[in-house]
């Protein structure tokens, strides 16, 4: 039985969470799981499950207004969208069959690929490039007002066969570890494909909301959703991806990545020694 003191630290991490997963276009799973698992004591798959609700949530608040300031792809993110599906619910099923140490080691790994990713990586400027055969003939382009550098910034898309690859295993950590998969997306798109940093975080945060659906119903199948748990959580990324969906176009990235890395670091240590059982 969850209590009430239990309820409202979830809420109030869930809208932090919020904000970070919109702005960053990563869902928030990677925060919340951890907290979730460690912090609350709740089982992997269930926390799993609550964080795949929450990346819906995610996805919609956010997305409706990114497609409104232009920013998200949308020819992109429905192309990607069918290799991510695909990936989650293989991803889903899996879950059910691999020990929950196995689960946590995974998620450890992915914390740190996160942590270097949000560190070291920088935005790529906008340009034309010499594109693939494929991306030709897709001619998925893109363009948007940038608010904070006062212009219109126009791209080209290249590398979709990388870019389907990489969605492919984004879906299936998102039904996996329940993450959703944003954390391999946003910089696939960033660095592989040409799409700037807020482009390719709004169209991760698109693609999200679908992928985690495809996830969430294999575990609502199997009764792993808490109703009481997944409500607070939901409600809290709401607020936060709120209050994120709105700050995003008004700064950069690059000091909330040098924080993030170092908390998540922290983080994947702990699970790491949680997988290995001495705690």
């Amino acid at each position: 039985m969850i209590g009430i003191e239990t309820l409202l630290i979830l809420l109030a991490a869930s809208i932090l969470i919020g904000i970070i997963g919109s702005m960053l276009g990563i869902g928030g799973g990677i925060f919340l799981i951890p907290i979730m698992t460690l912090g609350l004591g709740i089982d992997i798959k269930v926390a799993a499950a609550t964080s795949l609700v929450t990346i819906i949530v995610t996805s919609s608040t956010s997305a409706s207004g990114y497609l409104k300031d232009g920013f998200v792809n949308v020819g992109l993110g429905m192309f990607l969208e069918m290799f991510t599906v695909t990936g989650a619910i293989i991803g889903a099923v899996l879950a059910f069959y691999l020990m929950p140490e196995f689960i946590e080691a995974i998620f450890g790994i992915m914390l740190v690929y996160a942590a270097f990713y949000m560190r070291f990586s920088k935005d790529v400027e906008c340009r034309s490039v010499t594109q693939d055969v494929m991306s030709k003939r897709s001619r998925f382009t893109g363009r948007f007002y940038d608010r904070r550098a006062d212009k219109i910034l126009e791209y080209d898309v290249n590398h979709l066969p990388k870019g389907a690859g990489a969605s492919f295993v984004a879906g299936n950590l998102s039904g996996l570890i329940g993450v959703g998969g944003g954390i391999v997306m946003v910089p696939a798109m960033n660095l592989w494909m040409g799409v700037p940093m807020k482009a390719a975080t709004a169209t991760s945060t698109l693609i999200l909301g679908v992928t985690a659906v495809a996830s969430a119903l294999v575990y609502l199948s199997n009764g792993l959703m808490a109703p009481v748990i997944t409500a607070a959580a939901a409600i809290g990324i709401f607020i936060g991806a709120t209050i994120g969906t709105r700050t995003m176009p008004k700064i950069t990235g690059g000091a909330l990545r040098v924080a993030f890395s170092v908390t998540i670091i922290v983080i994947a240590i702990l699970m790491f020694l949680r997988a290995g059982g001495l705690f």
